[in-house]
């Protein structure tokens, strides 16, 4: 009776509407720690429902007060609450019925973590548009540079894709540190530049002023975040989501990595003639 009563609290809180809808047309009322622990519930809302809030909080890089505190704001008694709201949405989504086991052994936490890996790539690849990716190819093939901003864990991906543009002959620049050598290359940013931007979580602080500047000169700007409430949408051209939902103690990068590779070969794919000779000279093929 309790788990129903608690229920009926939570809904009649939040006026009948989903927790995630509920989180993000309140967004804007947040405080900036608030705006962490919200991102990442709306992306990461099947963690959430089963996720203590210590566990929650470090997810969202926050203090368990600020999860707590996050919950009142909304109107909730507390985290319980809250996560009760996240437990019924996740349900009605059909996500948590169970679709069965993904391999033939046995269930394992090294299973739960490629299990997830397998779902993130699918939601990715849901949340995207032909508008999005071709608007994204677009800009990719008629900037007359490119300069990809990733910091910290990012800066791998940034590289990645300086890498699949070389082998098309699509030079690129990498700005990867607060080092004065790589803010150089912003400096240069104009019209005929293309800014592509890599964020995990809350966006780095180099990010978003590279956006800013972008945005500032009249440049193309394209994010990729794994957060749909991301800061960088407010700067950003277009902006392409990916899912990083994880099990493991860090978030899950597969569907990224995928992203990446994928919209490199829509640029390849947009003509392949032209890449051909270059492609059978590297032997990638």
């Amino acid at each position: 009776m309790a788990n129903t009563a608690t229920k009926q609290r939570a809904n009649a809180k939040r006026g009948g509407k989903t927790l995630s809808a509920f989180i993000s047309e309140r967004f804007d009322d947040f405080s900036r720690s608030q705006r962490d622990v919200a991102r990442y519930i709306v992306d990461h809302l099947d963690e959430t429902a089963f996720q203590t809030a210590e566990e929650l909080a470090r997810r969202a890089d926050t203090s368990s007060s600020t999860v707590v505190r996050f919950s009142q704001a909304l109107g909730f008694d507390g985290y319980p609450e809250l996560q009760q709201a996240a437990i019924e949405e996740y349900r009605s989504t059909g996500e948590g019925n169970g679709a069965g086991s993904l391999f033939d052994f046995d269930h394992s936490e090294f299973e739960s973590s490629l299990a997830s890996d397998h779902a993130n790539v699918e939601e990715t690849a849901r949340s995207l548009t032909r508008e999005k990716i071709e608007s994204s190819v677009r800009l990719l093939t008629s900037a007359d540079r490119v300069v990809v901003v990733g910091v910290e864990q990012m800066a791998f991906f940034a590289s990645y894709m300086r890498h699949l543009l070389a082998l098309l002959d699509i030079q690129s620049e990498i700005v990867s540190s607060p080092r004065p050598d790589s803010v150089t290359r912003l400096a240069d940013v104009n019209e005929d530049t293309l800014v592509v931007g890599f964020s995990a979580g809350r966006p780095h602080a180099l990010l978003v002023r590279a956006m800013k500047l972008a945005r500032h000169r009249g440049a193309h700007t394209l994010a990729i975040s794994d957060a749909t409430l991301s800061e960088l949408s407010e700067h950003a051209e277009l902006m392409l989501y990916y899912s990083s939902n994880s099990p493991s103690y860090v978030r899950s990068n597969s569907a990224l990595l995928a992203l990446v590779q994928a919209l490199v070969h829509a640029v390849y794919s947009r003509d392949k003639g032209a890449f051909k000779d270059r492609i059978r000279a590297y032997k990638l093929k």
